[in-house]
């Protein structure tokens, strides 16, 4: 693939991409965007790696969700969503937070839980799709969004 092509699909991958990372950043769209940047930085070092330009959707996110677990193991520990919870109120109008209370019950699932759910219910791919790009098996996955529910369930009441 050549830098051209890659660009394109880069553009074509921008907007999922990002939503998916900042769903998986519970909302940093800051955190996100880094990992947005890094992913597609390792993506182009990458890319002739990939053997089927169709799949190229999968493979980049499945680089943002390593991009992302690796940020994870070495970040420093930060505030808690508690204290998120008093610096915004719920019945705020900004539109910064309106999704505030998804991010905090998306913040409290694992993030196998998190990252199962988002791919699930936000791109739309099937458990097979979800267990290459994360690379659990196909069960594994399947219960992660079984328990999911039934965490979110409870959390959105």
């Amino acid at each position: 693939m050549n830098r051209r092509a890659f660009e394109c699909k880069i553009e074509e991958c921008q907007r999922p991409l990002r939503r998916f990372l900042t769903a998986l950043c519970c909302g940093d769209r800051y955190l996100a965007d880094d990992l947005a940047q890094d992913a597609c930085v390792k993506a182009f070092l990458a890319c002739g790696s990939l053997a089927d330009e169709d799949r190229f959707m999968p493979w980049l996110l499945r680089i943002a969700y390593n991009t992302f677990a690796s940020s994870r193991r070495s970040a420093r520990p930060m505030a808690d969503v508690a204290e998120a919870r008093a610096i915004a109120a719920d019945d705020s109008a900004d539109s910064a937070f309106r999704y505030q209370a998804l991010y905090r019950a998306l913040d409290s699932l694992s993030d196998a839980e998190r990252t199962s759910t988002l791919l699930f219910y936000m791109q739309g791919y099937s458990t097979a799709e979800i267990a290459a790009i994360t690379g659990a098996s196909d069960d594994a996955v399947r219960k992660q969004l079984s328990r999911a529910r039934l965490h979110l369930k409870d959390l959105l009441k």
